[in-house]
């Protein structure tokens, strides 16, 4: 997608964070936006920061867990807009502690939240998308998470690698249709994902492990002054668009750490097993997915 002007784009947990700093980026590039986001005040405060770009801007109210809800957003942001061309499937949670001592309504919450909502935005989005057969893109939003791991977010951890995988078959998929898929994997981002527990549906809290309101105040002092500007990724983000980037990273800092995770893997490896009568069917696999690399790529 090298040319994205009077393009549309739909982008879910779009009202503040990063989701904003994408809205921002897209208007300035003279896309049409439709901002969905489960706080209304936050929409109105999007609004009103976009309010120079009042003309190619919408907002809706959007729970992503609602699947009806979600289908009803995608047929009105046709309707105002006209095609999509370009989804981002940016809302998401964050909850802290040991799997362990999470709750099952801890866990569904997340779930529902960081994966079946990028699910429900594919399902009801790429159908949209192909069906004008002008090609687009779809960017979904992970976390170094999704490659690198730390202690207490086991839960959210799990989350962002299934988006990863996810996003890393969906780009195979997308290919022969001429739409792009990005996987957005920020560092630390200046955002408000430590107070989503304010976001905590009734039907969650049976049971939940509650980020105290302490915690959360830590988070923004830590944040204050040290985090990316959310505006600054959806520049980034912007950018990758166009390039047709799979991975999106932000920062820098846990690249050696990365490598050397990848290194351990590696090095895990048995060397040649006369045991395994599988190497054909892996080859063939492998020769497989690099063909559509050499067609559509690289990522």
């Amino acid at each position: 997608m090298k040319e994205i002007t009077g393009k549309t784009a739909f982008i879910t947990g779009g009202a503040n964070g990063i989701g904003l700093g994408m809205a921002q980026a897209f208007c300035k590039a003279g896309m049409n936006v439709m901002i969905a986001d489960i706080r209304p005040d936050s929409l109105e405060n999007a609004k009103s920061h976009l309010s120079p770009f009042e003309n190619s801007v919408q907002t809706i109210l959007l729970d992503v867990t609602d699947r009806e809800a979600f289908a009803e957003a995608a047929d009105k942001t046709e309707k105002v807009f006209g095609k999509v061309h370009v989804l981002c499937n940016n809302a998401g949670i964050n909850i802290f502690g040991p799997p362990y001592e999470s709750s099952y309504d801890d866990w569904d919450w997340i779930i529902d939240v960081n994966l079946k909502g990028i699910v429900n935005g594919l399902k009801c989005f790429i159908p949209k998308i192909m069906s004008h057969g002008e090609g687009g893109h779809i960017v979904n939003t992970a976390s170094m998470s999704a490659f690198i791991v730390t202690t207490t977010t086991g839960a959210y951890t799990a989350t962002k690698y299934a988006v990863r995988g996810l996003s890393e078959v969906l780009w195979y998929d997308m290919a022969p249709h001429n739409i792009g898929v990005s996987l957005l994997s920020p560092g630390f981002v200046a955002t408000h994902i430590h107070h989503c527990e304010e976001l905590r549906p009734q039907r969650y809290k049976k049971g939940a492990n509650i980020i105290t309101g302490e915690t959360a105040k830590k988070m923004d002092d830590m944040i204050h002054g040290t985090a990316m500007d959310p505006f600054v990724v959806g520049e980034i983000v912007l950018e990758a668009i166009k390039q047709n980037k799979m991975y999106i990273f932000t920062h820098p800092d846990s690249k050696e750490e990365f490598r050397e995770n990848c290194e351990e893997i590696l090095a895990a490896f048995p060397d040649e097993d006369s045991r395994s009568n599988s190497k054909e069917l892996e080859y063939g696999r492998w020769q497989e997915l690099k063909k559509i690399k050499e067609q559509y790529g690289p990522r």
